[in-house]
Order: C-alpha cells, then sequence, then structure tokens
C-alpha cells in the first residue's frame, strides 16, 4: 500500500508530461528547421541560421501583414467586447425575453468559425447577397463588401464579432451574477443614477471578468486564419493577409518551408509578449477589485 501511495504523485503527472512534449517537440522541431533553408527546390537545404528571420524582418510584406494582424485583432476585441458588456448587460434583468435571448446566444458558437465566413461570403454577394437585397429598398443596395481593401478587411471583423461576441457576452454575463448585491443595494438607497453606479460600481468591480475576455479574443484575432481565408483568401491584392495567412502563402502556396514556418515563430512571439503584458495587467486589475470588494 505504501509504495502505491509513493508512486501516485509521478503516475499523475505522466499526462500532463506527455502533452507538454507533445507541445514542446514538435515547436522545437520546427524551430530547428528554422535555421535551415528548406523549400521544395532545395530538398537538401543548408543551414543558414538566422537568415530567414533577416529576410522576413527586411520584407514589405511582412510589416503589411503585421500591420493588417493588429487592426484585426484590435477592432475585432475591440467591438466584441463592448457588444459583449451591452448584451450581458440587458441579459442580467431577469425576464422571460433575457432567459430565451441567453439560450439563443450560443448559437454563433455552435457553429465552426470557417463555416459561418463562408455563410457571410454567401450573404455578402454584391448581386446575389442577401445583405444587399435587404439594403436594397434603402438606397444601399451593390455595395461592394468584400471587392475593395477596407470593405474586405471591415468584413472580416464583421464576422469575427459575429462569431465570438456570444463569448464574451457569457463570460460577462457570469461576472455580473457573481457581484456581490450590497454595494449596489446602498447605492440604490443613496439615489445613485444608472450610469454613476454602472461606472463607479459595475463596471470596475466587471473588469477582471471583462479582461480575461479580451485577453482570449485578442490571442485568438492575432493568430486568426480560418475567418479570413475563408471570407476572401487574404484579398484583394494583399490587403487582408494577416501574419498566419502570410505563413501559410510561404510555407505551402509558394513551397518554401523554413521562411513560412519563420513566420510562424514571429507570430508566436508576438502572441507570447502581448498576453504576459496583458496577463501582468489582469493581476494588477484583480488586485484592485477585491480591494474594493
Amino acid at each position: 500500500m505504501g509504495w502505491r501511495l509513493t508512486l501516485r504523485p509521478y503516475v499523475l503527472i505522466v499526462p500532463a508530461l506527455l502533452l507538454t512534449c507533445g507541445i514542446l517537440y514538435p515547436f522545437g522541431l520546427g524551430l530547428y528547421y528554422t535555421l535551415f533553408d528548406f523549400s521544395a527546390s532545395k530538398p537538401q537545404p543548408d543551414m543558414v541560421r538566422l537568415h530567414n528571420y533577416e529576410t522576413v524582418f527586411t520584407q514589405d510584406a511582412f510589416w503589411n501583414s503585421a500591420w493588417v494582424t493588429v487592426l484585426y485583432a484590435v477592432g475585432a476585441a475591440a467591438v466584441e467586447t463592448v457588444l459583449g458588456v451591452a448584451v450581458a448587460l440587458l441579459l442580467h434583468r431577469s425576464s422571460i425575453v433575457g432567459r430565451v435571448l441567453e439560450k439563443i446566444l450560443i448559437l454563433p458558437l455552435m457553429i465552426a468559425p470557417v463555416i459561418a465566413a463562408i455563410m457571410w461570403k454567401l450573404m455578402l454577394q454584391p448581386s446575389v447577397g442577401v445583405i444587399n437585397h435587404l439594403l436594397k429598398p434603402f438606397g444601399l443596395g451593390g455595395v461592394q463588401w468584400t471587392d475593395t481593401p477596407t470593405g474586405a478587411l471591415l468584413s472580416s471583423i464583421a464576422v469575427d464579432v459575429w462569431v465570438y461576441t456570444p463569448f464574451v457576452a457569457i463570460l460577462a454575463l457570469a461576472g455580473l451574477r457573481s457581484l456581490p448585491a450590497s454595494p449596489f443595494e446602498a447605492a440604490a438607497v443613496d439615489g445613485a443614477g444608472w450610469w454613476y453606479t454602472f461606472r463607479r460600481l459595475t463596471l470596475p468591480m466587471l473588469w477582471p471578468y471583462v479582461l480575461v475576455a479580451v485577453i482570449f479574443r485578442f490571442m485568438d484575432s492575432l493568430k486568426v486564419f480560418d475567418i479570413i481565408y475563408a471570407l476572401t483568401e487574404g484579398g484583394p491584392g494583399d490587403s487582408t493577409v494577416v501574419l498566419q495567412i502570410r505563413a501559410y502563402l510561404e510555407a505551402i502556396r509558394f513551397q518554401r518551408y523554413s521562411f513560412g514556418i519563420s513566420y510562424t515563430i514571429v507570430l508566436w512571439a508576438v502572441v507570447y509578449l502581448a498576453a504576459m503584458v496583458l496577463v501582468r495587467h489582469l493581476g494588477r486589475i484583480q488586485r484592485k477589485a477585491a480591494e474594493a470588494k
């Protein structure tokens, strides 16, 4: 019996160890490949050390993709946060309609993002899409939603917002329901208005939950691929070519494998650094919220 108790901690850690190895091995292998010039035209590569990274950072295509990625991530995360909190505040009011809408809210999350993007691609077609058909009576028909650089980027963000706003709303709603009632009761007795209560009580205590949603959505938006590729394939031109799509084009379409992997490593570093900054900020916000309670 004693030896079983001794071995139990080591047995329990085996799944986590296997998972860690399963993550670190392909990552390390990819990092190793970036030191060579693997490509379809050069199956016997030479070691080039950091030349792939030097080429990445000196390309205009990289900086264009980085700028598009930042615009997409910031725009999608910001709109989803505002709409998600607004929806959560509406659903927080107990009513039959609110309970029904709460169940309907998760429907976009049940659809694969690539399927949602294809669905919206059909609806946004200038000639046969249902969106222009509905806008035609208002004199807004014939809009080229995904045929212009600005329209393609905004349409991609709109699809992301449609898919993931419920995620933010669910997290914000869970946070609202966990807030203590006593501060709000005291504010109501003192005659505080809705806006004052929201600004001084609700938002400061809710902010840690909102920031968790922001971290998840911002990190996910930085490495987006499926929605943009299914909707615009990076076009028109390279107006919606984010870093993930640029890596795909280099590694798969142009068959420059090591160079494409270098893009993914750079993207990983960007996501990792952004996550560190946001998580540290979350820790400070949580401590302030705990002191406020």
